[in-house]
């Protein structure tokens, strides 16, 4: 059996089935439960508490300049921003032809605009990725990352969005075009027989992807090797791990959303996460 390469560690406070995470401009973790809770937990006082809730099913969390965490919401078939202080508004649930499905996961670009995956029925091919301008107004932007489009990043460059397609299961890239259209898409890398679910960069440009079955998190050097960091084939640590984000004062912890557990376990990393975006929004 292969040595694992990371440490994993458990943050102790208990959360409801966390499938959502990701890391504030205010150095806090957030993370989404299947009530609708939004927790804020502060990593180095070691506190955690739900200022939010949305009375649907978080999924994937993204944040704009001023702390604002915007949530996809599966069941309110919407994404929501929540306030710092708590008050929770609906931010888009499509357009006036098409609503959201399964709002997966959010990703902002330096303008403003949130990538939304819309995840669509299982094995059956038909998720895409809405665009939400700043304000609120939604366009299906991509309907070639179609295969249960799920978790989403910006890649190094700022002008591509590295996507998981969890069946068939691969990761793809989509081109940001100088318009701002889908370029496009490209496979990056296949994944047979897994599900994956989420992707983030490091600063030095290698992905890492978290494995929803198997229970692996992988890191993948583009052009380069697929290189297991940690097989949890006994369930021990990672309970079928979802989003990931790097966190920290440094963003030297990868932090890691169990999905059918009760908790997120952290990591320390070597090399820094890519930083995410947090645009201000008029």
């Amino acid at each position: 059996m292969t040595e694992n390469l990371l440490t994993l560690n458990v943050i102790g406070h208990p959360l409801d089935h966390p499938e959502g995470m990701a890391w504030g401009p205010d150095g806090k973790a957030y993370a989404g439960g299947e009530a609708g809770q939004i927790y804020r937990i502060d990593l180095e006082a070691d506190t955690c508490q739900v200022f939010a809730n949305t009375g649907g099913f978080v999924l994937g969390l993204a944040h704009d300049a001023a702390g604002n965490v915007f949530a996809c919401d599966q069941g309110l078939r919407s994404v929501v921003r929540a306030t710092p202080d708590g008050t929770v508004t609906t931010y888009s649930s499509g357009h006036a032809e098409q609503r959201m499905r399964v709002p997966n996961y959010p990703v902002f670009d330096r303008a403003g605009n949130l990538y939304v995956s819309d995840s669509g029925d299982w094995g059956a091919g038909n998720g895409w990725i809405w665009r939400i301008a700043p304000g609120g107004d939604a366009e299906i932007w991509d309907t070639q990352a179609s295969g249960f489009t799920n978790g989403m990043c910006l890649g190094p460059d700022g002008q591509s969005l590295y996507v998981v397609e969890s069946t068939p299961p691969l990761i793809s890239r989509i081109p940001i075009q100088a318009d701002g259209s889908a370029g496009s898409r490209e496979v990056v890398v296949e994944l047979p027989r897994t599900v994956p679910d989420g992707v983030a960069f490091d600063a030095d440009g290698s992905l890492y992807i978290s494995l929803y079955n198997p229970n692996i998190i992988y890191r993948y050097d583009p052009g380069g090797p697929l290189t297991v960091l940690y097989d949890d084939w006994e369930q021990l640590m990672l309970i079928a791990p979802t989003n990931i984000a790097f966190g920290g004062s440094d963003l030297k912890t990868l932090l890691i959303a169990n999905l059918c557990g009760w908790n997120i376990v952290t990591a320390s990393m070597p090399v820094a996460g890519l930083p995410v975006q947090y645009p201000t929004l008029a």
